[in-house]
């Protein structure tokens, strides 16, 4: 069933952290690897007290938990467009990263900005990442949004995620919300965006992607 996804469109907020530099008192035996999530509010932690609680801040949490040499950098911007994106990624790419999660779409698909260019702009953010640093591997994290512009706009956007991943052979989070979207006691009082204990199914549902990238 498809929920209501939203990213703050009326206030773009920057929430740039690295959880990492909390580790950064742990001996550095060799370089750590570089995960970057880039997105909008989800990958922000919007509207929680401490942005570390958010799904890109409990997955720096497990890789510590297990020992695995790697930090996280939570390029999350509220309100962000996959054009928005486009325009940013150049400036993110001037750091190091060894995989790559994209999760961007949900404000085009509420805004009705046309398929075809919300496609456009997440292979164009790839395209550039691969460029780039051919070695990295690439995650996208699916969206879909309620029925509201259409069946047939709602069914194409969807499509999209999946379309890019075969195109590109990525690993594909097929519905980042799986399991919280349209969950109210998941989610903050704006019915839109995950609580603490949303944001934990989250974590859970990137983990079970990357775990074997790592």
């Amino acid at each position: 069933m498809a929920v209501l996804i939203s990213c703050n469109n009326e206030k773009k907020e920057t929430v740039e952290t690295t959880d990492a530099s909390k580790t950064a008192s742990k001996p550095a035996t060799s370089a750590k690897k570089t995960i970057v999530f880039f997105g909008n509010s989800l990958t922000a932690a919007y509207g929680l007290d401490d942005p570390s609680k958010g799904f890109a801040g409990l997955i720096q949490k497990r890789l510590d938990s297990l020992n695995l040499d790697y930090k996280v950098i939570n390029a999350g911007v509220s309100g962000e467009t996959t054009s928005g994106g486009n325009s940013r990624i150049d400036w993110l790419l001037k750091q190091p990263l060894d995989i790559f999660v994209l999760e961007l779409g949900g404000n085009d698909g509420l805004r009705g900005i046309p398929v075809s260019e919300t496609k456009k702009n997440l292979q164009a953010i790839l395209d550039k990442v691969r460029a780039k640093y051919p070695d990295a591997k690439l995650v996208l994290a699916g969206m879909q949004i309620p029925p509201n512009m259409g069946q047939k706009y709602a069914a194409d956007f969807k499509a999209v995620y999946g379309d890019i991943a075969k195109t590109n052979d990525l690993t594909l989070i097929p519905f980042l919300l799986e399991g919280v979207g349209g969950e109210a006691k998941l989610n903050l009082p704006d019915g839109i965006h995950p609580t603490e204990e949303g944001h934990k199914i989250l974590a859970e549902n990137v983990w079970v992607k990357i775990k074997d990238l790592l």
